[in-house]
């Protein structure tokens, strides 16, 4: 009876291990399926480009990771940002920075940018340390934001796109070490 509910226990872990091993030869190296969740569909063959950690008067806000097909971001093809919130945050707040620094970047007017308040502060939710909400460039130019693996909603307008994620990674950043850390310093 021992023999056999070793025998037993040798199957299924040796089944176990041959599918991590089929997983590990299957997935690319540096896949980030697992790691962006349903918004990975949005592009293909997602790998991280770079990540790095926004802090404010020595208070950890932020982890940032960006995400491009295979690994080459462009602003103008699809990619992903994520981040993952180190505080509590309402998702008024969210929106509210957010559009401080569009502001901040230019360039738009003040009808837009409540039009896109009040279109953020409909989509984020407030976020507690560890949540993480990901926003896609999508292959269309829209915006598509995700709280794990829940879509949370779409802004259709391109100059949002564009204007939103030069927040972090646009030539005219605020932190331009989180950038160069996120896109390279070259680019």
């Amino acid at each position: 009876m021992v023999l056999q509910l070793t025998t037993h226990r040798f199957r299924w872990h040796g089944f176990a291990a041959a599918l991590l091993l089929t997983l590990a030869v299957t997935l690319p190296a540096g896949s980030a399926l697992a790691d962006l969740g349903s918004a990975a569909r949005l592009m293909p063959s997602p790998e991280l480009v770079g990540k790095g950690r926004m802090t404010f008067l020595g208070f950890k806000v932020f982890d940032a990771e960006l995400y491009a097909p295979e690994g080459n971001y462009s602003p103008a093809a699809p990619f992903a940002l994520k981040l993952t919130y180190l505080r509590s945050f309402k998702g008024k707040q969210i929106a509210e920075s957010s559009v401080k620094e569009i502001r901040r970047l230019g360039g738009v007017s003040d009808a837009q940018l409540a039009k896109w308040q009040a279109q953020m502060e409909a989509i984020f939710p407030s976020v507690t340390p560890g949540q993480s909400i990901t926003g896609v460039r999508t292959s269309s130019g829209h915006a598509e934001f995700y709280l794990g693996n829940r879509k949370l909603g779409t802004i259709t307008d391109p100059a949002f796109t564009k204007k939103f994620f030069s927040i972090w990674l646009g030539g005219n950043t605020r932190n331009p070490q989180l950038r160069a850390k996120l896109v390279g310093s070259g680019s």
